[in-house]
């Protein structure tokens, strides 16, 4: 009990010798006592206070013990609130009736009997346990029913960007196959050819982040790891996101190391995760703005950070942003095309470098900076 949340229970007697007496009764671990020593006191402690119990003195002067309960009653954060009176003086009929009527669930008749009251408030505080616990669960349901929805509607979107990726492309190849049957020019066919290459390239690289995303999410790809020089690695994704820079006619800049920075990680999939940052930044900014690629070395780790000047990431979206097919809104409209898996797939490849990857951005249309940390080779490190 005592790695949970504390359980408090209220006393109210306007005798200290006796609030004390009961709360050596009753205390133990995982339990909170709170003591008041009228009415009014009590009622100030239920204002800010949830409690599992409350052991009521009947005879107080001022507000007495029943009076106290009728205000529990009608209060709505104390009516549910256990209560046990305690009486010194005889408990007939008429009183019990006016006490069961104020919500009591019992009466414990001075002088009192240690074992029976541990006893009948073990019950309330079990309960009171228990509910908590059907609470926690509740919302925990709650949060995992979110998540069901959450990944429901991403699934929907995806399934229609997916659509709209495939269905462009096998459009333009059906079309290059139909004119092709034509008798066409020389150039016009290599023309018509080229542009069936740049599309099959398109499918297959769809087909190949589809198959990557879920081998890795079962466990299906091993690293083959060797020691690499980082600017190796960021070279070659640099050429394989060549095209991309190119085509939005972005202004791209490198602050790269000359002095290598050696890794123990796979060559091709650490490109593959620089190469798809560079790609992505590529496509969510607009034509004529600025990528940066940039990477240092600093407390045992490879820094590998890619920058941008386009649309920006809201900051309700950027814990989201490496979820599976998460998009940020209104980006379909701005990007290249795409599934929303880029991301997705990077942080796993990191997370299989024993690395970690973080996004920061300052808010719509104000950029994007996307920093990945990948341990050093242990005999770097001893150099």
């Amino acid at each position: 009990m005592s790695a949970e949340k504390p359980i408090n229970f209220l006393l109210v007697d306007d005798l200290e010798e006796n609030l004390l007496a009961l709360e050596a009764l009753l205390q133990r671990e995982g339990l909170t006592c709170l003591k008041a020593r009228s009415g009014e006191e009590a009622l100030e402690l239920l204002l800010t206070h949830d409690v599992a119990l409350a052991l009521l003195d009947v005879q107080m002067p001022g507000m007495d013990g029943f009076e106290l309960a009728e205000f529990m009653r009608g209060n709505e954060r104390a009516r549910h609130i256990p209560i046990i009176f305690v009486t010194a003086g005889a408990a007939d009929k008429q009183r019990r009736f006016r006490g069961y009527e104020a919500g009591a669930v019992d009466f414990i008749q001075k002088p009192i009997e240690a074992d029976i009251l541990r006893s009948k408030a073990a019950v309330f505080f079990d309960l009171y346990r228990q509910r908590q616990e059907i609470e926690r669960q509740r919302d925990e349901l709650e949060t995992a029913a979110q998540a069901l929805r959450r990944a429901d509607r991403h699934k929907d979107s995806f399934l229609a960007v997916l659509a709209h990726e495939l269905r462009n492309p096998v459009a333009a190849l059906s079309g290059g196959l139909h004119l092709l049957a034509k008798d066409l020019s020389p150039e016009r066919s290599q023309d018509i050819r080229t542009r069936m290459d740049r599309m099959v390239t398109h499918l297959s690289h769809l087909v190949d982040d589809l198959l990557d995303v879920s081998r890795v999410s079962q466990g299906k790809i091993s690293l083959k790891k060797e020691r690499i020089a980082l600017n190796e690695v960021l070279q070659s994704a640099i050429e394989a996101s060549q095209h991309s820079l190119d085509a939005g006619c972005h202004r791209f800049t490198t602050d790269i190391p000359s002095d290598a920075i050696w890794l123990e990680a796979d060559h091709t999939r650490l490109a593959q995760v620089v190469a798809n940052l560079l790609n992505n930044a590529a496509k969510y900014t607009p034509a004529g703005g600025t990528v940066s690629l940039s990477a240092l070395a600093r407390d045992g780790m490879a820094e590998i950070t890619v920058t941008d000047t386009g649309v920006g990431i809201a900051p309700e979206m950027q814990p989201r942003i490496f979820e599976i097919f998460a998009q940020v809104e209104d980006h379909l409209a701005k990007a290249q095309g795409g599934l929303g898996i880029g991301l997705a797939l990077v942080k796993q490849l990191v997370a299989l470098h024993g690395g970690s990857i973080e996004v920061e951005s300052a808010g719509q249309n104000l950029g994007s900076t996307f920093r990945v940390k990948i341990p050093m080779s242990a005999t770097a490190l001893e150099a």
